[in-house]
């Protein structure tokens, strides 16, 4: 069922949001050559403590059978992992890039975005991957109106990041979002026009396209969590949650 959100509640949505916006500045300050990704995991987890808020990914169950709850503020996933990457004692260096997924819950209501940060000098087809993962949200957000369906967004993302060389993960995708982290419509980055649900004003999406420089074939670690592409090429992801209103697109997170 896809719930469509009150006025009330967009303002709780944004209020959680703000927070989610200090917590990727100060991750942005951070990001250089030498720091763990614990450090950027005890980074905002302090932000959104500071703030009267709590991670939204902290207890989020396994989706495999045998693996832990994740017990983290943030997923640093670096270089070739994608998406889900958990936070350890590994040191980033010059030219790695790092994607940093977060949510926020705060007043009953989640917010979620992510970003991935170049660390120190990195090369021009990383460069590229971040830029292009960036603007592809963007190309979607513009089909992110009443009356436009899922597949709109869906298939601009897509045609967007092909026209670049890239591909796109088709086994995960982005989301509604509200009082629950994950709510129904599911956000593909592949599809057609004119398919999926129909778009309605009041309507929360996480839109995040995750995009890979060689195929989009992935598994999942050992960890049970963290997504790797299995050619070991990089990868990049973006992601903002928005608002679609009768007269224009709100992005809470950006």
């Amino acid at each position: 069922m896809i719930n469509i959100k009150t006025e009330k509640e967009i303002k709780l949505m944004e209020e959680s949001a703000d927070i989610l916006k200090l917590v990727l500045k100060e991750i942005e300050k951070n990001i250089k050559p030498g720091i763990t990704t614990a450090y950027l995991d005890y980074i905002a987890e302090d932000v959104m403590k500071k703030n009267g808020a709590k991670p939204s990914f902290k207890g989020v169950p396994c989706p495999y059978r045998g693996g832990k709850p994740f017990s983290y503020a943030i997923c640093t996933s670096v270089n070739d992992d994608i998406i889900h990457g958990i936070p350890s004692s590994r040191v980033l260096l010059d030219g790695d890039i790092v994607s940093v997924d977060l949510g926020v819950y705060k007043n009953g209501f989640h917010s979620d975005a992510g970003r991935t940060y170049a660390v120190g000098n990195v090369s021009d087809i990383a460069k590229k991957l971040i830029k292009t993962a960036e603007e592809a949200f963007f190309e979607g957000i513009n089909y992110a109106r009443p009356g436009n369906r899922v597949g709109d967004i869906s298939n601009a993302i897509e045609t967007y990041v092909k026209s670049k060389g890239f591909s796109l993960l088709e086994e995960y995708q982005g989301h509604g979002i509200g009082r629950q982290m994950h709510e129904d419509p599911g956000v593909p980055n592949i599809g057609k026009k004119d398919t999926g649900p129909r778009l309605q004003s009041g309507m929360a999406l996480a839109i995040e396209p995750m995009i890979c420089e060689g195929k989009a074939d992935v598994y999942v670690k050992e960890d049970m969590w963290t997504v790797a592409t299995v050619d070991k090429k990089l990868t990049a992801y973006y992601e903002n949650t928005i608002i679609i209103t009768e007269n224009e697109t709100k992005i809470l997170t950006f």
